[in-house]
């Protein structure tokens, strides 16, 4: 029946009905327009086009203690919200306001499950994402979070993946980060996350950690973050032993460290917390773990300004890592280890001089340079750290023993400008001279 009522260009006729004040009408005329658009992206494009979203937006409002009607609704908008022209038409309308009064009545997961789908797909859209946290859904699904948790039942299980999920769409600006951290939404993922952490299905693990890393970001959240000990809370989380878990956790960890010396401190005084990444700073069976626990060490680093940090890593056995991490096949890596271990230096370099000696630091910064497949950005933090280095007794007679002062002279004339800065400084340090 479906095609000759395509074919007899029914659709737009049953758009009027929706005006009507007869609620049997209304769920006829909303069933009829779902079953016959369903899949069909064509027909779809019209119906937005001729207006159909106002009066279902209207239908959702005037009748929202309906169930019956709300249903229909809700699966019409559900057919429609992935087309970019319905979300543009819905961004007109006060959609976010009723779809968040309807979250907060449902009760059974049929419901829930899809009016999560319409928030998902709306969420892509910056006009509807400000609409929807303005209406306060992040109340809505931070109380979802909280009544589910600890649940073990599939249905809920999914419900509380889709909230996660739909958390990780909001996150489009540091306002909204910030507003989701006030409300406690971070303890709450973190109390899913340790009701899941030894569960093998990781998908609801996956949704709050990367929720978790997105709150981590922007600067405000990160003060509040450790003002209420997130920090050791997803430290005790590091037992997990799933690779995709440690990933995203050590990732939120670097977030946090990011810029925040207080977070660095807190972090670089943890034994148990160094001991773990030098462990996984050692294993290569997962590449994205071993990457991201260097990283992290290297953060702590650059981030901190406590010299009891420095000793706590080098105790830890740490640095030997970072002088590894110089020589990574990635640049970026290699820069972040090389900015760590320059401002290390900078802070506490007797405590780490006998450990530069054993890894040859000097020697490997000598290949950077000499290389000519180093990136310029590469080649300018080494001289940095050689500046640093030449501040030891032992370090600068094995600078001066290399022969490194050969390799910078040619430097002088290297096609990149803040090379040839940093090799004219360097030159100078080497030389005793008060740099220029």
């Amino acid at each position: 029946m479906k095609k000759p009522c395509i074919e007899a260009d029914l659709v737009p006729t049953l758009i009027p009905l929706l005006e009507s004040t007869d609620q049997e009408m209304l769920l006829h005329a909303g069933r009829a327009i779902g079953r016959i658009c369903y899949d069909n992206r064509r027909l779809q494009e019209e119906l937005v086009k001729v207006g159909v979203i106002t009066p279902l937006v209207r239908v959702l409002t005037d009748y929202a203690e309906s169930d019956p009607l709300v249903h229909v609704d809700l699966l019409a908008l559900c057919n429609l919200a992935d087309l970019d022209t319905a979300k543009e038409a819905l961004s007109k309308t006060k959609v976010a306001e009723q779809l968040v009064k309807q979250l907060r009545r449902a009760e059974n997961h049929e419901k829930l499950e899809i009016i999560f789908e319409v928030l998902q797909a709306l969420a892509e859209n910056d006009a509807l994402k400000v609409q929807l946290v303005e209406a306060g859904v992040q109340e809505v699904l931070s109380e979802i979070l909280m009544r589910l948790q600890g649940s073990s039942q599939a249905e809920n299980t999914c419900i509380v993946k889709a909230a996660s999920d739909l958390i990780v769409s909001l996150l489009l600006g540091d306002g909204n980060c910030e507003r989701m951290v006030q409300l406690g939404v971070i303890h709450q993922l973190l109390d899913l996350l340790e009701k899941h952490v030894e569960s093998e299905d990781i998908s609801v693990q996956h949704a709050a950690l990367s929720a978790l890393r997105n709150l981590a970001i922007p600067v405000v959240s990160k003060v509040q973050i450790l003002e209420e000990g997130v920090a050791e809370r997803i430290q005790t989380l590091l037992r997990s032993e799933m690779p995709p878990v440690q990933f995203k956790l050590l990732e939120t960890l670097r977030m946090l460290a990011d810029g925040q010396a207080d977070a660095a401190e807190i972090l670089g005084q943890d034994p148990m917390l160094l001991n773990r990444l030098v462990q996984w700073c050692s294993a290569n069976d997962h590449t994205g773990v071993h990457g991201e626990a260097n990283r992290l060490l290297a953060s702590i680093l650059h981030h901190n300004r406590s010299q009891e940090v420095v000793k706590a890593i080098q105790e830890a056995q740490g640095v030997k890592h970072l002088i590894s991490m110089t020589t990574s096949e990635h640049a970026a890596m290699q820069n972040e280890a090389l900015n760590a271990l320059a401002i290390a230096s900078a802070i506490n370099l007797e405590t780490l001089e006998e450990s530069f000696k054993e890894s040859q630091l000097v020697q490997s910064l000598h290949k950077l340079l000499q290389d000519d497949n180093t990136s310029p950005e590469v080649k300018y933090n080494s001289m940095r750290l050689l500046c640093s280095l030449l501040n030891s007794g032992d370090l600068r007679q094995e600078i001066e023993e290399d022969k490194i002062k050969e390799t910078l002279e040619q430097l002088c004339s290297h096609s990149n400008a803040n090379v040839v800065k940093e090799a004219v400084t360097t030159l100078q340090v080497l030389r005793g001279e008060t740099p220029h």
